[in-house]
Protein backbone atom coordinates (compact mmCIF):
# COMPACT_ATOMS: atom_id res chain seq x y z
CA UNK A 1 0.00 0.00 0.00
CA UNK A 2 1.22 3.27 -0.98
CA UNK A 3 1.59 5.54 2.47
CA UNK A 4 -0.30 8.54 2.77
CA UNK A 5 0.56 11.56 5.59
CA UNK A 6 -2.50 11.70 8.05
CA UNK A 7 -4.21 14.56 8.12
CA UNK A 8 -6.50 16.35 10.99
CA UNK A 9 -8.69 18.59 11.01
CA UNK A 10 -10.61 20.36 14.21
CA UNK A 11 -13.20 22.13 15.26
CA UNK A 12 -15.78 23.07 17.63
CA UNK A 13 -19.54 24.65 18.10
CA UNK A 14 -20.20 22.39 15.27
CA UNK A 15 -23.81 21.12 14.19
CA UNK A 16 -23.53 19.44 11.19
CA UNK A 17 -20.25 17.81 9.50
CA UNK A 18 -20.46 15.95 6.52
CA UNK A 19 -17.94 14.15 4.12
CA UNK A 20 -17.99 13.06 0.21
CA UNK A 21 -15.19 10.32 0.08
CA UNK A 22 -11.20 10.12 0.19
CA UNK A 23 -9.10 9.19 -2.25
CA UNK A 24 -6.69 10.09 -4.59
CA UNK A 25 -7.87 13.87 -5.15
CA UNK A 26 -5.94 16.10 -6.96
CA UNK A 27 -6.69 19.87 -7.67
CA UNK A 28 -5.43 19.21 -11.20
CA UNK A 29 -7.81 16.47 -11.87
CA UNK A 30 -10.46 18.93 -11.43
CA UNK A 31 -11.65 21.44 -13.60
CA UNK A 32 -12.69 24.56 -11.81
CA UNK A 33 -16.27 24.02 -12.85
CA UNK A 34 -16.36 20.81 -11.45
CA UNK A 35 -14.85 21.89 -7.99
CA UNK A 36 -17.51 24.65 -8.05
CA UNK A 37 -20.14 21.95 -8.01
CA UNK A 38 -18.70 19.93 -5.37
CA UNK A 39 -18.92 23.13 -3.11
CA UNK A 40 -21.92 24.02 -4.07
CA UNK A 41 -23.45 20.54 -3.35
CA UNK A 42 -21.81 20.24 -0.07
CA UNK A 43 -22.98 23.64 0.75
CA UNK A 44 -26.37 23.18 -0.05
CA UNK A 45 -26.40 19.74 2.29
CA UNK A 46 -25.08 21.91 4.91
CA UNK A 47 -27.10 24.71 4.72
CA UNK A 48 -30.65 22.30 4.49
CA UNK A 49 -29.67 20.39 7.43
CA UNK A 50 -28.46 23.36 9.51
CA UNK A 51 -32.18 24.19 8.57
CA UNK A 52 -33.99 21.96 10.31
CA UNK A 53 -31.75 21.87 13.01
CA UNK A 54 -32.03 25.78 13.79
CA UNK A 55 -35.90 25.03 13.33
CA UNK A 56 -35.64 22.57 16.73
CA UNK A 57 -35.56 19.52 14.32
CA UNK A 58 -33.80 16.48 15.41
CA UNK A 59 -30.31 15.66 14.32
CA UNK A 60 -31.27 12.50 12.73
CA UNK A 61 -33.75 14.57 10.29
CA UNK A 62 -31.06 16.90 9.44
CA UNK A 63 -28.32 13.87 8.47
CA UNK A 64 -30.82 12.29 6.31
CA UNK A 65 -32.16 15.27 4.26
CA UNK A 66 -28.34 15.94 4.03
CA UNK A 67 -27.04 13.15 2.50
CA UNK A 68 -30.52 12.96 0.74
CA UNK A 69 -28.85 15.78 -1.62
CA UNK A 70 -25.45 14.01 -1.55
CA UNK A 71 -27.34 11.17 -3.06
CA UNK A 72 -28.40 13.32 -5.93
CA UNK A 73 -25.42 14.67 -7.09
CA UNK A 74 -23.70 12.72 -9.95
CA UNK A 75 -20.27 13.83 -8.37
CA UNK A 76 -20.72 11.11 -5.63
CA UNK A 77 -20.13 7.49 -5.07
CA UNK A 78 -23.93 7.55 -3.64
CA UNK A 79 -27.51 7.17 -5.55
CA UNK A 80 -27.45 8.72 -8.80
CA UNK A 81 -23.56 8.72 -8.76
CA UNK A 82 -23.21 5.41 -7.75
CA UNK A 83 -20.12 3.47 -9.42
CA UNK A 84 -21.23 0.23 -11.02
CA UNK A 85 -20.68 -3.53 -9.74
CA UNK A 86 -19.18 -6.02 -12.14
CA UNK A 87 -22.37 -7.10 -12.35
CA UNK A 88 -22.96 -3.85 -14.53
CA UNK A 89 -25.44 -3.16 -12.02
CA UNK A 90 -25.60 -0.32 -9.60
CA UNK A 91 -25.81 -1.92 -5.54
CA UNK A 92 -26.63 0.67 -3.05
CA UNK A 93 -25.69 0.77 0.77
CA UNK A 94 -26.82 2.98 3.45
CA UNK A 95 -27.00 2.99 7.52
CA UNK A 96 -28.43 5.75 10.07
CA UNK A 97 -28.30 5.94 13.68
CA UNK A 98 -29.94 7.66 16.39
CA UNK A 99 -27.09 8.43 18.85
CA UNK A 100 -29.71 9.24 21.97
CA UNK A 101 -32.00 6.07 21.30
CA UNK A 102 -29.42 3.88 19.35
CA UNK A 103 -31.75 2.98 16.87
CA UNK A 104 -30.88 2.29 13.61
CA UNK A 105 -31.69 0.86 9.99
CA UNK A 106 -29.74 0.01 6.97
CA UNK A 107 -29.78 -1.31 3.55
CA UNK A 108 -27.81 -3.35 1.32
CA UNK A 109 -27.18 -4.26 -2.23
CA UNK A 110 -30.66 -2.26 -3.11
CA UNK A 111 -31.18 -1.35 -6.96
CA UNK A 112 -34.21 0.66 -7.18
CA UNK A 113 -34.21 2.55 -4.60
CA UNK A 114 -33.85 6.47 -5.59
CA UNK A 115 -32.39 7.26 -2.16
CA UNK A 116 -30.91 4.54 -0.20
CA UNK A 117 -30.49 6.90 3.32
CA UNK A 118 -34.23 7.55 3.48
CA UNK A 119 -35.06 3.63 3.29
CA UNK A 120 -32.55 3.12 6.10
CA UNK A 121 -34.63 5.78 8.11
CA UNK A 122 -37.63 4.40 7.32
CA UNK A 123 -36.62 1.10 8.78
CA UNK A 124 -35.99 2.67 11.96
CA UNK A 125 -39.98 4.18 11.74
CA UNK A 126 -41.55 0.90 10.31
CA UNK A 127 -39.61 -2.17 11.11
CA UNK A 128 -38.52 -4.53 13.82
CA UNK A 129 -35.09 -5.17 12.18
CA UNK A 130 -32.12 -3.06 11.77
CA UNK A 131 -30.41 -4.04 8.18
CA UNK A 132 -32.51 -5.35 5.20
CA UNK A 133 -30.75 -6.58 1.88
CA UNK A 134 -31.57 -7.09 -1.92
CA UNK A 135 -34.56 -7.17 -2.99
CA UNK A 136 -36.29 -7.74 0.28
CA UNK A 137 -35.21 -4.16 0.95
CA UNK A 138 -36.39 -2.57 -2.03
CA UNK A 139 -39.32 -4.40 -1.44
CA UNK A 140 -39.86 -2.87 1.76
CA UNK A 141 -39.10 0.71 0.54
CA UNK A 142 -41.51 0.18 -1.93
CA UNK A 143 -44.50 -0.57 -0.09
CA UNK A 144 -43.34 2.45 2.59
CA UNK A 145 -43.36 5.41 0.17
CA UNK A 146 -40.01 5.55 -0.40
CA UNK A 147 -38.99 6.78 -4.21
CA UNK A 148 -38.37 4.06 -6.67
CA UNK A 149 -36.60 3.86 -10.10
CA UNK A 150 -35.32 2.08 -13.03
CA UNK A 151 -31.72 1.55 -12.87
CA UNK A 152 -31.51 3.88 -15.90
CA UNK A 153 -31.91 7.21 -13.26
CA UNK A 154 -28.57 6.09 -11.99
CA UNK A 155 -26.74 5.50 -15.28
CA UNK A 156 -23.92 8.24 -15.38
CA UNK A 157 -21.95 8.14 -18.53
CA UNK A 158 -18.91 9.15 -16.58
CA UNK A 159 -19.37 6.06 -14.04
CA UNK A 160 -20.56 3.58 -17.26
CA UNK A 161 -17.06 4.28 -18.67
CA UNK A 162 -15.17 3.97 -16.19
CA UNK A 163 -16.39 0.42 -15.26
CA UNK A 164 -16.26 -1.31 -18.74
CA UNK A 165 -12.68 0.23 -19.06
CA UNK A 166 -11.61 -1.33 -15.20
CA UNK A 167 -13.40 -4.81 -16.29
CA UNK A 168 -11.20 -4.67 -19.49
CA UNK A 169 -8.23 -3.89 -17.77
CA UNK A 170 -8.26 -6.49 -14.69
CA UNK A 171 -10.16 -9.51 -16.75
CA UNK A 172 -9.07 -12.74 -14.88
CA UNK A 173 -7.18 -10.75 -12.29
CA UNK A 174 -9.09 -10.74 -8.74
CA UNK A 175 -6.94 -8.16 -6.57
CA UNK A 176 -8.93 -5.17 -7.96
CA UNK A 177 -8.40 -2.99 -4.93
CA UNK A 178 -4.53 -3.03 -4.87
CA UNK A 179 -3.87 -3.25 -8.21
CA UNK A 180 -6.19 -0.72 -9.78
CA UNK A 181 -7.19 1.42 -7.10
CA UNK A 182 -9.97 3.69 -7.22
CA UNK A 183 -9.13 7.45 -7.77
CA UNK A 184 -11.71 8.31 -5.50
CA UNK A 185 -13.41 6.59 -3.01
CA UNK A 186 -16.94 8.94 -2.95
CA UNK A 187 -18.87 7.59 -0.33
CA UNK A 188 -20.81 10.44 1.32
CA UNK A 189 -21.43 10.75 5.46
CA UNK A 190 -23.09 13.00 7.84
CA UNK A 191 -23.26 13.59 11.63
CA UNK A 192 -25.56 16.08 13.42
CA UNK A 193 -26.20 17.35 16.76
CA UNK A 194 -29.30 19.01 17.38
CA UNK A 195 -30.59 21.20 20.42
CA UNK A 196 -31.25 18.89 22.84
CA UNK A 197 -27.83 17.46 22.31
CA UNK A 198 -28.81 14.18 20.32
CA UNK A 199 -26.00 12.99 17.94
CA UNK A 200 -26.88 11.20 14.88
CA UNK A 201 -24.64 9.70 12.03
CA UNK A 202 -25.81 8.42 8.49
CA UNK A 203 -23.58 6.94 5.57
CA UNK A 204 -24.70 6.04 1.86
CA UNK A 205 -22.35 4.59 -0.89
CA UNK A 206 -22.40 2.69 -3.97
CA UNK A 207 -19.77 0.48 -3.02
CA UNK A 208 -16.44 -0.65 -4.58
CA UNK A 209 -16.21 0.09 -8.23
CA UNK A 210 -16.35 -3.30 -10.12
CA UNK A 211 -17.26 -5.27 -7.02
CA UNK A 212 -18.52 -9.26 -6.92
CA UNK A 213 -20.57 -11.71 -5.25
CA UNK A 214 -23.07 -9.44 -3.68
CA UNK A 215 -20.08 -7.26 -1.74
CA UNK A 216 -21.12 -5.03 1.06
CA UNK A 217 -18.81 -2.87 2.90
CA UNK A 218 -18.68 -1.23 6.01
CA UNK A 219 -21.45 1.48 5.06
CA UNK A 220 -24.59 -0.18 6.28
CA UNK A 221 -22.52 -2.18 8.85
CA UNK A 222 -23.47 -0.69 12.27
CA UNK A 223 -20.32 0.20 14.10
CA UNK A 224 -17.81 -0.28 11.47
CA UNK A 225 -18.50 2.76 8.81
CA UNK A 226 -21.93 4.18 10.91
CA UNK A 227 -22.57 4.28 14.62
CA UNK A 228 -24.16 6.92 16.90
CA UNK A 229 -24.45 7.34 20.47
CA UNK A 230 -25.08 9.65 22.88
CA UNK A 231 -21.39 10.43 23.37
CA UNK A 232 -20.06 10.60 19.93
CA UNK A 233 -21.09 10.02 16.07
CA UNK A 234 -19.32 8.54 13.38
CA UNK A 235 -19.39 8.32 9.59
CA UNK A 236 -16.47 6.47 7.65
CA UNK A 237 -15.22 6.11 4.09
CA UNK A 238 -12.31 4.22 2.55
CA UNK A 239 -11.64 1.06 2.01
CA UNK A 240 -14.74 -0.60 3.72
CA UNK A 241 -12.92 -4.23 4.51
CA UNK A 242 -10.37 -2.80 7.21
CA UNK A 243 -13.52 -0.67 8.84
CA UNK A 244 -15.40 -3.56 9.34
CA UNK A 245 -12.58 -5.91 10.84
CA UNK A 246 -11.57 -3.22 13.33
CA UNK A 247 -15.29 -1.66 14.27
CA UNK A 248 -13.58 1.28 12.90
CA UNK A 249 -16.78 3.56 14.28
CA UNK A 250 -18.00 1.89 17.18
CA UNK A 251 -14.35 1.74 18.65
CA UNK A 252 -13.98 5.58 18.04
CA UNK A 253 -16.49 6.27 20.29
CA UNK A 254 -15.72 3.40 23.53
CA UNK A 255 -12.30 5.17 23.28
CA UNK A 256 -14.14 9.03 23.91
CA UNK A 257 -16.51 7.07 26.73
CA UNK A 258 -13.69 4.50 28.25
CA UNK A 259 -10.78 6.35 27.95
CA UNK A 260 -12.07 9.80 28.51
CA UNK A 261 -9.87 11.31 25.68
CA UNK A 262 -11.10 14.20 23.12
CA UNK A 263 -12.97 13.10 20.02
CA UNK A 264 -9.33 14.85 17.84
CA UNK A 265 -7.34 12.48 20.02
CA UNK A 266 -9.36 8.99 19.32
CA UNK A 267 -9.63 9.84 15.99
CA UNK A 268 -5.86 10.46 15.23
CA UNK A 269 -5.23 6.96 16.89
CA UNK A 270 -7.59 4.96 14.78
CA UNK A 271 -6.24 6.59 11.48
CA UNK A 272 -2.62 7.15 12.13
CA UNK A 273 -2.10 3.98 14.20
CA UNK A 274 -4.87 1.08 14.07
CA UNK A 275 -6.18 1.45 10.48
CA UNK A 276 -2.76 2.91 8.87
CA UNK A 277 -0.68 -0.30 10.09
CA UNK A 278 -3.28 -2.20 9.20
CA UNK A 279 -2.80 -1.60 5.46
CA UNK A 280 -6.29 0.42 5.79
CA UNK A 281 -6.89 3.24 3.37
CA UNK A 282 -9.61 5.63 4.14
CA UNK A 283 -10.94 8.30 6.35
CA UNK A 284 -13.76 9.29 9.12
CA UNK A 285 -15.59 12.35 10.22
CA UNK A 286 -16.42 12.46 13.88
CA UNK A 287 -18.48 15.10 16.56
CA UNK A 288 -19.00 14.57 20.35
CA UNK A 289 -21.67 15.73 22.20
CA UNK A 290 -20.04 19.42 22.91
CA UNK A 291 -20.20 19.88 19.26
CA UNK A 292 -16.10 19.42 18.91
CA UNK A 293 -15.57 17.76 15.39
CA UNK A 294 -12.46 15.66 13.79
CA UNK A 295 -11.36 14.95 10.63
CA UNK A 296 -8.96 12.64 9.56
CA UNK A 297 -7.84 10.58 6.45
CA UNK A 298 -4.24 9.01 5.63
CA UNK A 299 -5.49 9.39 1.64
CA UNK A 300 -3.93 12.14 -0.40
CA UNK A 301 -7.72 14.27 -0.19
CA UNK A 302 -11.02 14.03 1.37
CA UNK A 303 -13.86 16.53 0.62
CA UNK A 304 -15.67 17.17 3.58
CA UNK A 305 -17.80 20.22 4.91
CA UNK A 306 -19.39 21.56 8.20
CA UNK A 307 -21.42 24.46 9.49
CA UNK A 308 -21.22 26.27 13.42
CA UNK A 309 -23.95 27.34 15.95
CA UNK A 310 -23.25 30.63 14.11
CA UNK A 311 -23.59 30.09 10.26
CA UNK A 312 -20.04 29.64 9.39
CA UNK A 313 -20.01 26.90 6.49
CA UNK A 314 -16.75 25.58 5.99
CA UNK A 315 -15.67 23.22 2.82
CA UNK A 316 -12.75 21.07 1.87
CA UNK A 317 -12.13 20.23 -2.15
CA UNK A 318 -8.97 19.44 -3.35
CA UNK A 319 -7.70 19.88 0.13
CA UNK A 320 -7.94 23.66 -0.64
CA UNK A 321 -10.28 24.47 2.05
CA UNK A 322 -12.93 27.77 1.53
CA UNK A 323 -14.80 29.52 4.46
Amino acid sequence: MQAFKSNIIEANDVILLLHGGVGRIHKEAISPETEHLYQEAIIHALTEGQKIISCGGKSIDAVETAIRILEDCPLFNAGKGAVYANNEMIELDAAIMDGKTLNAGSVAGVRTVKNPISAARKIIDNSPHVMLVGSGADEFAKENGIEIVDQSYFKVKDRWQQIIKLKEETENNTDLFSKHPPTKLGTVGCVAIDEGGGLAAGTSTGGMLNKKFGRVGDTPIIGAGTYANKICAVSCTGHGEYFICHAVAHDICAMIEYKSIPVSVAVKEMIEEKLTNAGGVGGLIAMDANGNIAVNYNTEGMFYGFIKKDGTITVNICNMIIE
